[in-house]
């Protein structure tokens, strides 16, 4: 999103126009044109919350956690308590986390509705929850089963394998005694049970223990999002990168596969969507679809999975010539890629956004006095804002005239592209790196807000263009041959 457009949007949500509040808040939320910040994302969709946007109390519920809405808590809590109703399980753990954590709330109705929210996060396998629930369950009156469940979860989170199924593992093989002596007429496990019975999977699949399979498939039935993962892989004969396990013998079921890892997915899991992007691919899988599978590798690398994240850019850059800004996209994935220490991606990113060498016309600007400086911002400031632009990011002289500065800021990455006015011109990116890079182009587009960056803009055609700057260099007294470089 342009930053022309973002200004306006803040007018019209600062004037109290509901649907550009809901925008704006999205647009910090995700970072699409800004940078992201959660604290500015929460006050625009507070706001169109209290106009009464079931979509802003959908987005505050399921993206913005409880550190954060802390502070304000009194305020969002029927903007989480109306998330959770629509069905959201990030919003129940929140509501439940902002209610039960207070000591201070004394309001029975929405303790209870707090802790029904957290059963129902608990049921959707957030581990957060489970662990909330776990705690909460059976209160004083239970207190044996507390201190149970205490022990328990200090193990876990020590790391202590063996100190943690010396306890666990008796109660696991009882639910599975239980679930297997009722057959169709067996209850539904709790919170506590499903949790407890994914940790014991997880801890004895490993070493290929034979109770592990149950546990994992009686867990995933409960919802837990980490068993159905396992299962899933075990159906696949996978691991988590996508490749065959030769350790597990037999043929892979790959219908079963994908129906448990899309589970997984859906809670969340980026493992599994790149796990199902390999299935899909996969010749001797009855429903290959190549689409499903790059679908499914973009929902991975939403998620943050390193390797699909880097896929998605070198697919995008493979078929650039196919699709506009193509060449943008997958400097975006390759970008993410890099942030989460891939060497490949750095590498890739090297070649097709080279850094570039400094221009030593471009540089004339950065040499010039505080005086000097001011009468060029003040006598053209258009120029300026461009001499600086072209500075920062090593444009040629032509470029610098002649970019178009609203359409060139994607984000992420400069888009230069002056073919279409200038026939030598080729189109390329600059990366932007920095929060110095990103500063000066701001300060540029707020010089160039209400600019029509066209030729038939106010700057004339490239001709007067390079006039103005031989005429500018020659008012600065500059040695000759400076002046030579901008000929």
């Amino acid at each position: 999103m342009a930053n022309r457009e973002i200004l306006g949007l803040i007018k019209r949500a600062r004037s109290g126009d509901m649907p550009a509040q809901l925008t704006l808040g999205q647009v910090y939320l995700f970072g699409h044109g800004a940078p992201k910040s959660l604290p500015t994302a929460l006050h625009w969709l507070a706001r169109a919350a209290q106009e009464g946007s079931p979509d802003a109390c959908r987005l505050i519920g399921e993206h913005v956690p409880c550190e954060v809405a802390q502070p304000m808590a009194r305020t969002l809590l029927p903007y989480y308590e109306q998330a959770a109703d629509a069905g959201s399980p990030r919003a129940a753990l929140a509501l439940a986390q902002l209610v039960l954590g207070d000591a201070a709330t004394t309001c029975e109705r929405l303790r209870a509705r707090a802790r029904q929210a957290l059963a129902t996060a608990a049921q959707a396998g957030l581990a957060d929850a489970q662990w909330l629930l776990a705690r909460h369950e059976g209160g004083a009156s239970d207190s044996t089963a507390s201190d149970s469940d205490a022990w328990l979860e200090q193990a876990w989170r020590d790391g202590d394998q063996a100190r943690y199924l010396s306890q666990a593992l008796p109660q696991a093989r009882e639910l599975l005694q239980r679930q297997a002596a009722g057959g169709a007429r067996a209850t539904a496990l709790d919170a506590r049970q499903v949790l407890l019975l994914s940790r014991c999977a997880q801890l004895l699949l490993p070493a290929g223990e034979a109770e592990a399979w149950p546990c994992c498939e009686l867990a995933a039935q409960g919802g837990d999002r980490t068993a159905q993962l396992e299962l899933g892989l075990g159906y696949a004969r996978m691991d988590a990168q996508g490749q065959r396990l030769a350790a597990r013998s037999g043929v892979a079921n790959f219908k079963r596969a994908v129906r448990w890892l899309t589970q997984a997915g859906e809670q969340g899991l980026a493992e599994a969507w790149f796990v199902l992007s390999r299935i899909y691919t996969k010749p001797e899988f009855s429903q290959r679809n190549v689409s499903e599978a790059h679908s499914c590798l973009e929902r991975a690398a939403d998620l943050g999975h390193g390797a699909a994240q880097f896929e998605c850019g070198m697919h995008a850059w493979r078929n650039r010539r196919d699709g506009v800004n193509s060449d943008v996209r997958a400097a975006y994935w390759l970008l993410q890629a890099q942030a989460q220490g891939s060497a490949e991606a750095q590498t890739v990113l090297a070649r097709i956004a080279p850094h570039g060498e400094v221009a030593d016309w471009g540089q004339l600007a950065a040499g010039l006095a505080g005086a000097q400086r001011r009468l060029l911002d003040q006598r053209h400031p258009l120029l300026a804002a461009r001499l600086e632009l072209a500075r920062c990011f090593h444009l040629s002289r032509a470029e610098a005239l002649l970019l178009d500065v609203h359409a060139a800021d994607q984000g992420h990455c400069l888009l230069i592209d002056i073919s279409a006015a200038h026939g030598r011109g080729k189109r390329r990116l600059a990366l932007i790196r920095t929060a110095q890079e990103r500063q000066v182009l701001d300060q540029v587009l707020r010089v160039f807000e209400h600019v029509d960056c066209s030729l038939a803009g106010p700057e004339g055609n490239y001709r007067q263009r390079l006039y103005r700057l031989k005429c500018y260099l020659a008012e600065l007294d500059l040695p000759q041959e400076q002046q030579f470089l901008a000929a």
